[in-house]
């Protein structure tokens, strides 16, 4: 069990680098360049420990001729999916992701391997940042669009990067490792009868 708390800087660490590359886009970059009349930027301590900041409207800064910085507010999860304007929403998501990141800190606890515990450790940065976001604004603040011609990949942010990149290392891990790793299993117990 001590041996597992090595992967608490690693999380606490994503999601910091989340919150201040969101806090970055939102405050340093947005506000100066397209929300002029929205006051000045807050400092990064009071912008993430207040609630109930109000949310900036829709913007795109174009940065390259595929890549755009933008502000996008997600009410839902992944991709938008659940998305919903009634107000206890957010909280419900929350609770939600809070239960999942629970039964995987579980099995961070139980697993074994490095190609699990890092996907793992991924999948709830991602998960705890976002929710901070929803606690905080009622929706997850994207701000990467990646497009070619008119056809934008959803816009996404750093914690969605974490979980997309872990689920995709559980599922490598669960396709590819763990039936490398029962055989051997077995066929050490074959050897051991």
């Amino acid at each position: 069990m001590l041996r597992k708390l090595i992967y608490l800087p690693f999380i606490l660490g994503l999601i910091l680098l989340d919150q201040v590359s969101k806090w970055w886009i939102i405050e340093m970059t947005l506000r100066p360049q397209l929300f002029e009349a929205g006051g000045a930027s807050l400092p990064f301590g009071t912008w993430l420990t207040t609630h109930g900041q109000d949310l900036f409207p829709p913007a795109s800064l174009p940065i390259y001729s595929f890549f755009n910085i933008v502000m996008v507010w997600n009410k839902g999860v992944s991709f938008g999916m659940f998305s919903s304007a009634h107000d206890i929403m957010p909280y419900i998501l929350s609770g939600f992701a809070v239960l999942m990141v629970s039964v995987l800190l579980v099995w961070l606890v139980r697993a074994t391997y490095f190609v699990t515990t890092i996907p793992l450790t991924l999948v709830i940065s991602g998960a705890l940042a976002n929710v901070w976001d929803r606690v905080r604004f009622g929706a997850v603040a994207d701000f990467l669009d990646f497009h070619v011609g008119d056809w934008h990949y959803p816009a996404f942010n750093i914690a969605d990067c974490c979980i997309v990149v872990g689920v995709a290392g559980l599922a490598l891990d669960g396709l590819l490792f763990e039936p490398r790793r029962r055989q051997k299993g077995q066929e050490g117990e074959l050897l051991a009868s």
